[in-house]
């Protein structure tokens, strides 16, 4: 469970009436090329052998800058780093003073952190996910993403945009449902619509005594 609340994150047609989401989803791809907030999450598995589900409930900081490049750092109730630098992702446990790095490229295509950070465009999206409009709720915007690969853990995402009338929609919400049935849900914060960052948020070197993992 505990390296589920990070690594989750890197794991039909619309009516006329639901055009918002996807009208939302191709505003903040294409006008916000950066962006800073808080973030809770809570993941919760599926209800086993009898038991009840359970879930687990996490907290802390989000920010990217488009196309490639991000940083999910969570404070509570432990703290690791998941920080893409464009080349490598990059994902550091505190706790166990552990590193994993993967090549980027090879990572990131059909995941969360695609659809919210690291896409270019919708086209880029387009060639991962099947998009599609869904019912307005929680007064936000919807979109359902559906990984077009088959063979992969994540099974379908909702991403959730607030509409900010003439300003581009901001993100508000994201439910990743895994093929093993364990949900996450991302409430984000404060947000800040395309701040101007510094220039070292996105690098990470590893602690000198880490044990760093390479796959």
């Amino acid at each position: 469970m505990k390296r589920l609340l990070a690594t989750v994150l890197i794991a039909g047609c619309a009516s006329a009436a639901w055009a918002n989401g996807l009208e939302s989803l191709e505003s903040f791809v294409r006008n916000v090329r950066s962006g800073r907030a808080d973030f809770t999450q809570v993941v919760t598995s599926p209800a086993k052998d009898g038991q009840a589900a359970r879930s687990k409930t996490s907290s802390g900081t989000f920010e990217f800058s488009r196309p490639s490049r991000f940083r999910f750092f969570y404070k509570t109730p432990f703290e690791q780093t998941i920080v893409a630098d464009g080349q490598t992702l990059w994902l550091y446990d505190a706790d166990l003073n552990q590193v994993t790095a993967r090549k980027q490229s090879a990572a990131l295509g059909s995941t969360p952190a695609a659809l919210i950070a690291a896409a270019p465009d919708l086209r880029a999206l387009q060639a991962d996910f099947a998009l599609a409009a869904a019912p307005e709720k929680d007064g936000l915007d919807w979109v359902l993403a559906t990984p077009k690969a088959k063979d992969g853990q994540l099974q379908a995402v909702r991403v959730g945009f607030r509409a900010a009338g003439q300003a581009p929609a901001a993100l508000a919400a994201l439910e990743i449902l895994d093929s093993f049935g364990q949900r996450s849900v991302l409430t984000f914060s404060r947000v800040e619509v395309n701040p101007a960052l510094p220039g070292d948020t996105f690098d990470f070197k590893p602690p000198k005594d880490a044990d760093v993992i390479r796959q």
